[in-house]
C-alpha cells in the first residue's frame, strides 16, 4: 500500500524468500535519442543519461553526436566522463584506450575557454595513473581551481580510475560534500513519491443507455387497443343505462388518472432502487467467484485500509468500518467494474479510493452520507419507504376504485342488455385490462427512462468532475514531490561515498593502501522499485557490497540500506586471501533475474541476487536486453564481475598484472 500516512511492513527470517513488491515505470521526459534526432539532441540526451547514472547509453549517444560533427570541448569532456564512469582502467578495451589517446591529442584544437580547461584537467588526471603520488600536486591545484560542480562531476565519474594518492588528497572534501548533500532537497519527505505509481485517470459509472425509444414505439399500438376496448365498453354501458354509465365512466376516468399520476412516482422510485441494487451487487468475499477475482479483493482491502485511517471524529475505526460495510461494498463493486483490466494495479487506483474514503468521512460529518448511495441492507428494509407514503396509498386506492368501477359497469351492461352484450362487455374489459396494462408500462418506462437518464447524467457529470479535481490535485502533488532522476542519483552516490568511508575507517585504511575497489548495489527484499522509461530501476531498499583490494587480500563489507532515510541494517564483514577466491560465475534466468555466485575454497558458495526479472514490466517499445544492460551497469555489476573473475583466475599475480601504474599512460595533452 503506497501512502504517505501508511507503511508496508514485511519480515522474513534468514534464508527465506520474500516476493518483491510491484514496480512502477514513470513516463518522465527522458529522451534516449531516436534515429532522426540531431547531433545536438543526442548529445543533450546523453548528458542527461550520464547524470542519471546510465553511462553505457550516454557513451553511445555522445559518440554518435561526435561522429556526426557535433564536437566541442564541452561535448568531448562529457564523452570522456561517459567512457570512464563506473569503469576501472582495466575495464577499457584496447580500442577505447586508443580513442581516449586520440581525443587527448585533439584538445589543443578546441577554442579556448572554461570547457577546454576542464577537459585538459580531466586528461591530466588520467596521466597521473603512471606518475608517483608525490608528483600530483600540480594537477590537484588545477582540479581545485575548477568550478565546484565540474570538479565534483569529474571525481564522481573518475572514481574507479583515480590513484590512491589523488583520492587521499581529495577524500576528506568529498566526504564532507556527501554528508552535506545526503539529505538535501527534503529527501526523507520526498523519496516515497518516486515509488508511487502514476495514478490512472478518473472514471465514473456512466448512465445506462435509455430504452425510452423502444417503449415509445410500442406505446401507440397498445394505447390504440386500450382506447378501442374502453370505447366499446363505454358504448355498451351507455346503451344499457346512459345516466348510470355516465357517472361510472367519470369515476373510472378520475381513478385512472389518479393511479397514473401517483403510480408514476412510485414506479420510478422502485425502478431506481432495483437498478442500484443490480449495479452494486457483488459476491461475498468468501464466495468462490469472489475468491477468483484478485483485483476486486485488492480493491476491498484498499477500501478497508483507507476507511480505517479516515475515521470521523468521535468514532473508533471498528465502529466506522461496521457502519459503512454495505456502503464500502457498493464502492468496491463500482471501482472493480470501472478499473478491472489485465494490466491495472490497485496501486494506480488508490488515489481514488483514498478520495472516496475522505469524501465518505466528510459527508458523514455533515449528515449526508446515506442520502443517495443506499446500502443493500437499507434498500431491503426501507424499500417500502423510498416513495412518499401518500403517493403509494393514493395509487392503490385509485386502482381499487378503478377495478370496482369496472365491475359496476359490467353490472350496468348486464342489467340493461342481453347475454350477448354482456359477453362482449367482458371481452372489452379483458382487452382494456391487457392493453391498458401494456400501454401503462410503455408509458411509465418512456417517462421513467427520460427521468432516470437526466438524473443519472447529472450525477455522472458531478461525480466525474469531483473525481477529476481530486485526480489533478493528487497528480500535481506527486509531480511536485517526486524526486528527479538526478536527485535520486546524487543521494545514492552520497550513500555509497559515506559507506566506503565508513569501511576505510573501520579497517584503518587510506586510499594509498587500496589497489582498487568496487561496490555492487543490489536490491534488498522486500522493496518497492520504480524507474523512468529508459532509466535504471531504483529501489526503496538496497544492499551495498564493497570489495576493497589491498596487498593483503580482499576485504568485503556489506550492509542493507533503507533509501528513504539512509538507515543501515545488518552489516557483514569478511576477509579472504587472493587464492581463497576460487571462481566466480553468473547465472541468468529470464523468469528470475541475474545471480552472482562466489566460490571460496574454505566455505560454501555465496549467491548474490544482482537484479530481478523485469520483462513483464517493460513498455512495449523497450528492449529487454538494453534495459538489462542499463540496470547491470547501474548496479556496478560489470566492473565487479571482471574484478572478481580476474582475482579468482590469477590470484595475487593479478595485482601486478592490473596495477594501473603498470598500464600504458595517456599521451600528454597539448
Amino acid at each position: 500500500m503506497n501512502d504517505v500516512s501508511s507503511v508496508t511492513h514485511n519480515s522474513a527470517g534468514y534464508g527465506s524468500t520474500v516476493g518483491m513488491q510491484a514496480g512502477v515505470v514513470h513516463n518522465a521526459h527522458v529522451s534516449i535519442g531516436h534515429q532522426d534526432a540531431s547531433p545536438q539532441e543526442k548529445y543533450k540526451a546523453g548528458v542527461r543519461l550520464l547524470e542519471d547514472g546510465v553511462p553505457s547509453r550516454a557513451r553511445d549517444l555522445i559518440s554518435d553526436a561526435i561522429a556526426n560533427g557535433h564536437d566541442t570541448a564541452e561535448v568531448r569532456f562529457h564523452w570522456v566522463l561517459a567512457m570512464l564512469s563506473g569503469r576501472a582502467y582495466d575495464d577499457l578495451s584496447t580500442e577505447e584506450i586508443r580513442r581516449l589517446n586520440r581525443a587527448s591529442g585533439l584538445v589543443r584544437a578546441y577554442a579556448e575557454g572554461e570547457w577546454k580547461d576542464t577537459l585538459r584537467v580531466a586528461f591530466e588526471l588520467l596521466e597521473m595513473l603512471s606518475i608517483p603520488d608525490g608528483e600530483t600536486g600540480r594537477v590537484l591545484e588545477r582540479l581545485r581551481a575548477l568550478p565546484p560542480s565540474r570538479r565534483d562531476t569529474i571525481l564522481h565519474h573518475f572514481d574507479l580510475v583515480l590513484t590512491g594518492g589523488l583520492k587521499d588528497s581529495l577524500w576528506a572534501e568529498r566526504r564532507e560534500r556527501a554528508e552535506a548533500a545526503r539529505f538535501g532537497n527534503h529527501r526523507v519527505q520526498r523519496v516515497w513519491a518516486y515509488f508511487e505509481p502514476d495514478p490512472i485517470g478518473p472514471r465514473a459509472l456512466p448512465p445506462r443507455p435509455s430504452t425510452a425509444a423502444a417503449a415509445q414505439a410500442a406505446l401507440p399500438v397498445r394505447a390504440g387497443l386500450f382506447v378501442v376496448a374502453t370505447a366499446f365498453l363505454s358504448i355498451l354501458a351507455l346503451i344499457a343505462d346512459p345516466a348510470a354509465a355516465a357517472i361510472e365512466l367519470l369515476v373510472a376516468l378520475g381513478a385512472g388518472l389518479t393511479a397514473a399520476h401517483f403510480g408514476h412516482r412510485w414506479w420510478f422510485q422502485e425502478l431506481r432502487l432495483k437498478t442500484k441494487n443490480q449495479v452494486f451487487q457483488i459476491p461475498h468475499p468468501r464466495d468462490p467467484a469472489s475468491a477468483r477475482d484478485g483485483f476486486t479483493n485488492n480493491v476491498r482491502h484498499s477500501f478497508d485500509h483507507y476507511f480505517s485511517t479516515r475515521v470521523p471524529h468521535g468514532l473508533a475505526p471498528h465502529e466506522w468500518l461496521g457502519l459503512t460495510v454495505h456502503f464500502r461494498n457498493s464502492l468496491v463493486a463500482e471501482i472493480a467494474v470501472l478499473y478491472r483490466e489485465s494490466r491495472t494495479s490497485v496501486d494506480r487506483v488508490n488515489w481514488l479510493i483514498r478520495y472516496l474514503a475522505e469524501e465518505a468521512r466528510n459527508r458523514y460529518s455533515k449528515g449526508t452520507l446515506f442520502d443517495h448511495h443506499q446500502s443493500q441492507s437499507q434498500s431491503q428494509s426501507q424499500s417500502q419507504n423510498q416513495a412518499p407514503a401518500g403517493a403509494k396509498v393514493l395509487c392503490v386506492v385509485a386502482l381499487v376504485a378503478l377495478g370496482l368501477t369496472t365491475l359496476v359497469l359490467l353490472g350496468t351492461v348486464a342489467a340493461g342488455a342481453g347475454v350477448s352484450q354482456l359477453l362482449l362487455a367482458v371481452l372489452a374489459v379483458g382487452g382494456a385490462v391487457w392493453s391498458g396494462r401494456a400501454a401503462g408500462f410503455s408509458w411509465l418506462e418512456a417517462r421513467g427512462e427520460d427521468h432516470r437518464l437526466a438524473e443519472e447524467t447529472k450525477e455522472y457529470q458531478e461525480q466525474l468532475a469531483a473525481r477529476q479535481a481530486a485526480y489533478q490535485n493528487w497528480k500535481s502533488f506527486l509531480d511536485a514531490t517526486r524526486p528527479s532522476e538526478l536527485e535520486m542519483e546524487i543521494w545514492l552516490a552520497c550513500d555509497k561515498t559515506l559507506f566506503v568511508d565508513e569501511a576505510l575507517r573501520h579497517y584503518q585504511l587510506t586510499w594509498r593502501d587500496v589497489i582498487t575497489h568496487t561496490i555492487l548495489v543490489t536490491p534488498a527484499r522486500p522493496y518497492k522499485r520504480g524507474r523512468v522509461k529508459g532509466g535504471p530501476w531504483r529501489y526503496s531498499r538496497y544492499s551495498f557490497r564493497l570489495f576493497l583490494v589491498t596487498q593483503d587480500g580482499v576485504r568485503e563489507v556489506s550492509s542493507e540500506f533503507d533509501f528513504t532515510d539512509a538507515k543501515r541494517g545488518n552489516r557483514q564483514r569478511s576477509n579472504y586471501r587472493f587464492d581463497a577466491l576460487s571462481s566466480v560465475q553468473v547465472t541468468e534466468r529470464s523468469e528470475a533475474g541475474y545471480d552472482l555466485e562466489l566460490f571460496l575454497t574454505n566455505g560454501p558458495a555465496r549467491n548474490i541476487r544482482v537484479k530481478d526479472a523485469d520483462a513483464h514490466q517493460l513498455a512495449p517499445d523497450e528492449n529487454a536486453e538494453e534495459v538489462a544492460e542499463i540496470n547491470l551497469d547501474a548496479a556496478g555489476f560489470i566492473h565487479t564481475f571482471r574484478l572478481l573473475e580476474g582475482i579468482a583466475a590469477d590470484g595475487k599475480v593479478w595485482i601486478e598484472r592490473h596495477n594501473p601504474k603498470n598500464q600504458p599512460s595517456f599521451r600528454a595533452v597539448g
